[in-house]
Order: structure tokens, then sequence, then C-alpha cells
């Protein structure tokens, strides 16, 4: 999978992308990977994934893409055109979004050496089981619906999914080690929590079966990224030690 620097994705939390650049020059040599969400890509567009890749860097485009199986195929086939190296859909959109998204990637890449991860989001880190089940009435609990949802993105075609730091030990239980797991919900030692609710640390993420981890604000927001990026990767160790 590569060194921990290579795992650890940066999100890029921001809708100027003046600022985005100078994180970029901030972290050059130290980040290789970093997430193009919804702010940035409604605000900026294919201008951030570009930006993002004249670095030398790897783009995770987290649109989380949601709606009838063409909607998201067509949609599938324009990412492609752009080489971003991963990029996630809903998971409870369906089977047949799912799959009509794998067959898009395969055929948009046909030719090509390398291919952008395809990831399914499980439940959302902002949602606790309270949320679940009073709010949008599902009766499983939390880690019951992740697996739920990680076996249909399998089943799907898949690569792997999006799911908080407390079901990666379940997830990586079930399924083989190249079933890719993607974990946000990432706040180191002495960090806020902000808006998420099911949270641990870089290095137990990694120690429980995490493929990629996603940090933002406690690298985008401080007054010293490269610092904090450094103390992260420092905090988490080397792949001997996970």
């Amino acid at each position: 999978m590569g060194n921990i620097s290579d795992r650890l994705i940066v999100a890029l939390d921001s809708s100027d992308l003046e600022g985005v650049q100078k994180l970029l020059e901030n972290l050059k040599g130290i980040i290789t990977f970093y997430k193009v969400g919804f702010e940035l890509f409604v605000s900026q567009g294919w201008k951030a994934v570009d930006l993002v890749h004249q670095f030398g860097a790897k783009v995770f485009l987290d649109l989380k893409l949601h709606d009838i199986p063409n909607t998201v195929k067509k949609t599938t086939e324009a990412i492609c055109e752009h080489h971003v190296e991963m990029f996630n859909v809903h998971a409870s959109g369906g089977l047949e979004m799912m799959q009509s998204t794998a067959d898009a990637v395969q055929k948009a890449t046909r030719g090509r050496k390398t291919k952008p991860i395809v990831i399914g989001v499980t439940v959302l880190t902002s949602l606790n089981q309270d949320q679940l089940t009073q709010e949008l009435g599902i009766s499983r609990n939390v880690q019951d619906q992740v697996l739920a949802l990680a076996r249909l993105t399998r089943t799907a075609g898949l690569n792997g999914v999006v799911s908080s730091p407390q079901e990666i030990a379940a997830l990586r239980n079930e399924f083989p080690r190249d079933f890719v797991i993607v974990t946000p919900g990432i706040r180191p030692e002495g960090s806020s929590k902000s808006d998420q609710k099911r949270i641990c640390t870089p290095k137990e993420a990694f120690v429980s079966g995490a493929d990629y981890i996603v940090i933002g604000r406690p690298i985008s927001g401080v007054a010293d990224p490269r610092m904090s990026a450094l103390d992260i990767l420092t905090s988490i160790g080397t792949l001997d030690d996970i």
C-alpha cells in the first residue's frame, strides 16, 4: 500500500483556490494525496483537481454521488476523463446504481494502466445511533448498517468503502485485505471533534485496519500545516509498527 504518507489524505475544505495553492505549496514533499470535496469543487470545478495534479499529487474526489443509475453512470464517465485517483458514491443508492458506476469505470478507463479506486459511503461519521434510528428510520445499529452496505458495495464490484473508525475492525474481519477502507473522522490527540461523532486518532485507525485516513482541519486549519502534518506522521510511526 506504500508509505504512511501516501495513505494520509488531506481534505481541502475551502472555496479559495489561492488558499488551496498555498496549502499545497506548504505541504509539498510531505503529503501526496488530497481530498477535493463539495465546497471546493462547486466553487472552483475541475480547476481544483487540475491544481492538485499540477503539484504531482493524487485526488480523492469526494462528491458522494447518489442519483438514478444512468445519471451516476454519465457522471462517472465525466469523472474518469479527469484521471482522479479515487472517488465515491453513496452505497445507499443501491446495487444497480453502484454496478452502473463500476461498469462505467471499466469502459471509460479501458486501456489505462491505472483505474480510480471507487468506494461506497456507508454511514456518515456525523451520524450517531439515535439519528440513524429516530431520524432516518433505519432499524439496524450503526455497525450492522455499515456492514450491510459494505456487502452491497462489494457485490456491485466497487473497490471498498468509506466508514468511521468505529467500524474498521468489523469490516476488516469480514472482508479480504484488498477491500479498501477509507476512514474520515480522524482527530489527533487534543483536536476538537467539530461536527464528527464517531472518531479516533490516526494511529488507532491504521492499527484497526484502515487503508487510508482523511484529515482536514487539524492540518489545513492550523497556523503551521506542515508542522502539524509532520507531527501526525510521527505519531503514526511506520508501516512496520502497524
